[in-house]
C-alpha cells in the first residue's frame, strides 16, 4: 500500500488537507500519515496513524515509516503569521534545515514525490491592482522587512528540492500559497510579530451581532479567496498525478471584490431581522489581496475549484459550530 505522509498535519491548513485526502483516496491503495511537533492522540478518532516530528531534528525521522512511503506532502512551516515578536533564526531551523531533513528523509525511503508549499510573498512586489499573477514569475520580493527572511528561507528549500529532484530523481511540485481560507478557532495572527485579530473574524463577529461593518477603500478592490478544500484538492490530484514536477499557483480563478465579500458575510451570519449595514470608509486603504492564475493546474492536473465566497463562508459557519479542531488550537499556534 502506497504511503503519504502529511508533514504539518497540525497546523491550520494541513489539518484540513488531511480531513480531505483521508477522504480523497482510497483506503485500499493509500495510507494517508500524518505528523507534526506536538504529542497528541487526536487524531485515533480520525483512524490516521500520527507520528510526532521536529523536522529541525534529523534524529526524529527516524520514528517513521521507511517501506512503501509513496508522496511526502511538505506543508510544515516557521511562518510571520503565527511568530510572536521577530526571531528570524526560526525560520532558518525550521524552512532550511527541516527541508533539508525532509529532503534526506525521502531520498533514503525512496519516496516518488515531494509536494511542497511556498509563499506568494516571493513575487508579492509583482502584485498590482488586477494584475493576474503567473506560476513562472521570477522571484521579486522586498529584503527589507520582517517577511524577507522567511521569503528567502522558503526559497532556498524550494533550492535544495531542485537538487534532490536533479541528483536522485525525486519527483518534485511545488504550491505557490495565498491566503488559504479555513476556520480556526484561534481567531489571531501576528503582523510585525503584534498580536491582532484577523480582519476576517472580526467582521464575522460584527456580522453575528448585527452590528455596522467598515469597507475600507475601492468596494471593487478584488482578491482570490482560496478555500482550504480546493488547496487540498489540488494537492491531492497532484499525488495522483503522472507527471515528473510542476509549479502551480493556488487559486481559484474567480476574483472576489470587497464589495463581495462583505455582502456575503452579512448574508451568511447577520440575523435575517437586523443584518449589518455596510459603511464605506473611502478614506482607509485596503490591499494585501492577490490574484493567482492557476491555468497550467486546470490543465495539468484536472483541477477545479469548487468554493466560491458564498460556499466558502457557509462552511466557516458549518466549522464554527462544530469546532472538530479546537484540540489542536488549544495552547498552541501551528
Amino acid at each position: 500500500m502506497k504511503k503519504i505522509i502529511i508533514f504539518g498535519a497540525t497546523g491550520n491548513v494541513g489539518s484540513y488537507v488531511l480531513k480531505y485526502a483521508k477522504e480523497y483516496f482510497d483506503a485500499n491503495k493509500y495510507e494517508v500519515i500524518a505528523t507534526g511537533r506536538r504529542e497528541t492522540d487526536f487524531f485515533s478518532s480520525m483512524d490516521i496513524p500520527y507520528y510526532s516530528v521536529d523536522i529541525s531534528k534529523s534524529e526524529d525521522f527516524d520514528k517513521l515509516p521507511k517501506e512503501d512511503v509513496y508522496a511526502v506532502v511538505f506543508l510544515a512551516a516557521q511562518i510571520p503569521s503565527y511568530m510572536e515578536g521577530y526571531h528570524p533564526e526560526k525560520y532558518i531551523e525550521s524552512n532550511i534545515l527541516g527541508a533539508y531533513n525532509v529532503l534526506e528523509y525521502c531520498r533514503k525511503v525512496k519516496a516518488d514525490r515531494i509536494l511542497y508549499s511556498t509563499t506568494v510573498f516571493d513575487i508579492s512586489l509583482c502584485a498590482k491592482d488586477d494584475v493576474v499573477l503567473k506560476p513562472d514569475l521570477p522571484y521579486n520580493f522586498s529584503y527589507k522587512g520582517d517577511h524577507s527572511v522567511y521569503v528567502i528561507s522558503k526559497n532556498t528549500a524550494i533550492e535544495l528540492i531542485e537538487h534532490y529532484h536533479q541528483e536522485y530523481d525525486i519527483k518534485k511540485f511545488v504550491f505557490r500559497f495565498p491566503t488559504i481560507y479555513s476556520y480556526s478557532p484561534y481567531h489571531y495572527y501576528h503582523p510585525n510579530g503584534i498580536k491582532t485579530i484577523r480582519p476576517i473574524y472580526l467582521m464575522i463577529d460584527k456580522a453575528m451581532k448585527g452590528e455596522p461593518i467598515e469597507l475600507w477603500g475601492d468596494p471593487n478592490y478584488a482578491k482570490d479567496m482560496v478555500h482550504v478544500y480546493d488547496c487540498a484538492q489540488m494537492i491531492c490530484k497532484t499525488v495522483e498525478a503522472n507527471l515528473e514536477k510542476g509549479f502551480y499557483n493556488v487559486g481559484t480563478g474567480r476574483p472576489v471584490t470587497l464589495q463581495e465579500q462583505i455582502e456575503t458575510i452579512i448574508k451568511v451570519f447577520s440575523p435575517v431581522e437586523h443584518p449589518s449595514e455596510i459603511i464605506y470608509r473611502l478614506d482607509k486603504k485596503a490591499g494585501g489581496g492577490f490574484l493567482m492564475d492557476i491555468e497550467n493546474a486546470k490543465r495539468e492536473l484536472g483541477y477545479e475549484p469548487q468554493y466560491d465566497c458564498l460556499r466558502l463562508f457557509e462552511d466557516y459557519k458549518a466549522e464554527m459550530q462544530v469546532d472538530r479542531f479546537k484540540e489542536l488550537r488549544e495552547n498552541l499556534r501551528c
